[in-house]
């Protein structure tokens, strides 16, 4: 069994993700403006512009793929297109993709012959239903939980308390929106473990963070947390993000909305800890791979 999601996040993405990165260098942006303006790690990006990453051709020869990508290396290497314009340009173009009998869809039912015998009159290729949107999240953040397993040294920045990765619908209300992982990642001998399949409604604590940050502005639909440490803040900000500290002594979305107002812009957040509070950093991003992505760049 295969949902059409994963055909977007294992073929989709890494194919334009990398068509892009190409297209970017190509223009005269370096490695690090490259990973800045795409939201990913400089060794990502040397994966995806040397060619390291598989490349569907199929999806990388339509012509509307060819276009848009052009369209948006152009605009983003000028500065003339924000990453968050490119990120709908791109999402409005895979739900024209995924329309009935379009490039997606087919590869889909490429992928699952059977959907083709299916007589119910339920419209699997329906961008806009509600499983359609619950398994996007759900399969992109399968796809960053993979990222972080395989990432050796992962296990060292898993805090006393665990780890959440999440990622939340793009109407993301209350906690019910957010999918984490039940019971949280934790270090067991060194190893990173994921205890089990992400679902919906069982994150409260980094969820509670990321809806906050959503709530007062924060261009973000996933968000991971690790141990503190003011090197990794360092490094972070090295690699162009924006941090802000917060009290999470005090009422969580008040004091990041306060956060927020004196730093807009960022993606990183923290708090020092407290009296029975361990201290933690919030990576938030995109999407649950970009936020794996980021994370791995710190072992």
């Amino acid at each position: 069994m295969r949902f059409a999601e994963e055909i977007v996040v294992d073929e989709f993405l890494p194919t334009v993700r990398s068509l892009l990165a190409g297209a970017l260098r190509e223009r005269g942006l370096t490695q690090s403006e490259v990973a800045e303006v795409l939201g990913i790690s400089q060794s990502a990006v040397s994966k995806y512009a040397h060619g390291d990453v598989t490349v569907n051709e199929r999806i990388a020869t339509d012509e509307r793929v060819e276009a848009l990508v052009d369209e948006l290396a152009d605009g983003l290497a000028a500065g003339d297109v924000r990453p968050v314009r490119a990120l709908i340009e791109i999402e409005v173009l895979i739900r024209e993709l995924e329309q009935g009998g379009d490039l997606l869809a087919q590869l889909h039912e490429e992928a699952v012959p059977e959907l083709a015998d299916h007589g119910s009159n339920f419209r699997v290729h329906d961008p806009e239903s509600d499983l359609r949107t619950s398994e996007r999240v759900l399969s992109s953040l399968r796809r960053g939980l993979r990222l972080l397993e395989n990432a050796s040294g992962f296990a060292g920045l898993i805090p006393a308390v665990g780890s959440n990765l999440v990622a939340c619908t793009p109407d993301a209300d209350d906690i019910d929106d957010v999918a984490g992982v039940p019971g949280r990642i934790f270090d067991v001998k060194g190893k990173a473990t994921v205890p089990a399949d992400p679902e919906f409604g069982v994150s409260e604590h980094v969820a509670t963070v990321l809806l906050a940050a959503r709530r007062h502005g924060a261009d973000a639909a996933a968000a991971i947390n690790v141990r503190y440490d003011p090197k990794l803040l360092a490094e972070l900000t090295e690699r162009g993000h924006v941090t802000a500290e917060f009290d999470e002594a005090d009422d969580v979305p008040s004091s990041i909305g306060a956060a927020l107002a004196d730093e807009p812009d960022a993606s990183v957040l923290y708090q020092t800890g407290g009296m029975g509070i361990e201290p933690l950093i919030y990576v938030l991003g995109p999407d649950a791979e970009s936020v794996a992505d980021t994370t791995r760049s710190l072992i």
